[in-house]
């Protein structure tokens, strides 16, 4: 266990990560999906040779110009935390981490920055084809660069392609490929992608509705919003498929998340799956009656067949893996701490035999660390022996369970708004239908609320592990004053919110101008 552990520092430092990282994602999903659909109107553009799809381009252009300055700036901030905060944690992953972060600075941001400013300062300078083929390369990049980040993220849901080193304490990294093509980091980037795609359609839907309203743009608003509303169709039906998926790996591999994701409790056959619900207060949760719920909305068996593929499939609960559940082959929480101490101990061990030179023990306990048993018995739970409070692994199950239903429920949502709009524009009825475009612009903060509680989800989720079952945020946080993480706190919740003002003012500036004319009619 460690020795003494200052909650402060790791709250404040959870906190400002959080911060960063969440202000961080404000501007990301509109970078990855509005570059895709800047590639298809000028796709559009250089086939047909019609200036207004240039016009069109160049308008949205400049919108995610404004948006991805300031992510950047926000990135930067993200990747030097890692450092400044967590350097127990960035020691630890060794290289695993580091290599795909490295790709992402190397190839992806390189490729990206260099073919932007093509795409923002090329026109008229460059030829049609090379403009377009720098569009293309600026949407490959951003989604790349992102491709990298989720990856390290997934290996943090899920380690794998990996192999301790008892000598130095760190995970190093045996194949490339597992980490790369993970099913967990296979899903996570696809379904995030699609959300940057959902995200920029409502966001061109809502700022094209807007023009039609002010009778402005009228003929480029419906373009925008016809190309915006078959492409958020798609993407939003791509979402509910890839979070099917995504769920089936939570369950292989983060069980506890996803009994908090639908407030489960006590593991049951034939779990059925919570539409929406207002989980009970812990009081009554713990009384005889054990009522989880004061009311939900529940599909029979449906959490068993989506987890699992089997309708009567056994679901654990929250409680399954706090007291065990032997019927089921589930250790309990302090069976793990138990388990996690011996590796603990016996990494302790070989560093005192190592440097007293006791050559013999030393190697015997170095042998552990590529033992198969000790490594599924004891070194698989090497994190449950940093703490030895139960309730500590637990994570927080209302937030967790709020978010990931919100965001499901906005997710079936965005379909049906898609459809409408489509709808609407097939049949050339979208400036009769004052209710849905006034709507429209409100419409606009749900997925960025949706994108949002997705993260919540994933992260808190699976607290209390920055490396899931190896490393908990107690023995990954870099031993520092927690007063100091206060004031960058502090300031970095100052400068986050006058960038978001900021580029909101600009933003809305720029959406008052409207595209400039280049040569079509207004």
């Amino acid at each position: 266990m460690l020795q003494s552990i200052d909650w402060s520092l790791v709250d404040w430092s959870r906190a400002q990560f959080a911060l960063t990282a969440m202000y961080h994602w404000l501007f990301v999903p509109l970078t990855l999906g509005i570059t895709w659909i800047l590639a298809i109107m000028e796709t559009i553009y250089v086939k047909t040779g019609d200036p207004e799809w240039k016009r069109l381009t160049k308008f949205w252009m400049k919108l995610f110009g404004i948006n991805f300055a300031i992510g950047v700036a926000t990135g930067i901030i993200l990747e030097f935390e890692f450092g400044t905060n967590w350097s127990n944690y960035s020691w630890f992953v060794g290289d695993i981490f580091g290599a795909p972060l490295a790709v992402e600075g190397i190839m992806a941001f390189f490729m990206e920055s260099t073919f932007i400013a093509i795409m923002f300062f090329g026109w008229n300078k460059v030829s049609k084809k090379f403009h377009l083929a720098s569009t293309w390369l600026t949407a490959i990049g951003a989604n790349l660069s992102a491709l990298w980040i989720l990856v390290a993220n997934a290996w943090m849901q899920s380690p794998v392609g990996t192999q301790f080193n008892p000598d130095t304490a760190r995970n190093e990294m045996t194949n490339f490929f597992d980490v790369l093509f993970s099913p967990v980091a296979v899903n996570k980037f696809l379904h995030t992608i699609g959300s940057g795609f959902v995200l920029a359609a409502i966001f061109i839907i809502g700022i094209s509705a807007w023009f039609l309203l002010k009778k402005r743009e009228s003929r480029l608003a419906f373009r925008s919003i016809t190309i915006a509303a078959i492409l958020g169709l798609l993407a939003s039906v791509h979402l509910v498929l890839t979070g099917d998926g995504s769920a089936k790996r939570v369950a292989e591999v983060q069980p506890m998340k996803l009994a908090a994701m639908e407030g489960l409790y006590d593991g049951k056959e034939g779990a059925g799956l919570v539409g929406f619900g207002i989980l009970a207060a812990k009081e009554k949760r713990e009384a005889e009656t054990g009522e989880e719920f004061i009311f939900k909305f529940e599909m029979p068996k449906v959490l068993s067949w989506m987890a699992y593929g089997d309708a009567n499939h056994f679901v654990a609960g929250v409680n399954d893996f706090k007291n065990g559940n032997p019927e089921r082959g589930i250790l309990s929480i302090p069976e793990k701490m138990q388990r996690g101490g011996i590796a603990r101990q016996a990494l302790d061990d070989y560093k005192r035999a190592k440097a007293s030179g006791d050559t013999a023990r030393a190697d015997s306990l170095k042998g552990l660390f590529s033992d198969p048993e000790f490594l599924e018995n004891n070194f698989k739970y090497f994190g449950y022996g940093f703490h030895d409070d139960v309730n500590y692994f637990i994570p927080h199950v209302p937030i967790t369970f709020y978010s990931f239903h919100i965001m499901v429920i906005l997710g079936f949502g965005f379909v049906l708004y898609f459809l409408i709009f489509l709808f609407f524009a097939s049949r050339g009825e979208l400036q009769k239908r004052k209710f849905w475009l006034r709507l429209a612009p409100w419409v606009i903060p749900l997925p960025y609320i949706a994108s949002q509680a997705g993260w919540v989800v994933a992260e808190l989720g699976r607290q209390p592990w920055t490396i899931q079952d190896l490393l908990p945020t107690v023995a990954a946080v870099t031993r520092i004053d927690s007063g100091s993480v206060i004031v960058t706190f502090i300031l970095f919740a100052l400068t986050f919110t006058v960038l978001a003002i900021a580029e909101v003012k600009i933003m809305l500036s720029a959406i008052k101008t409207g595209p400039k004319n280049e040569g079509g009619t207004r």
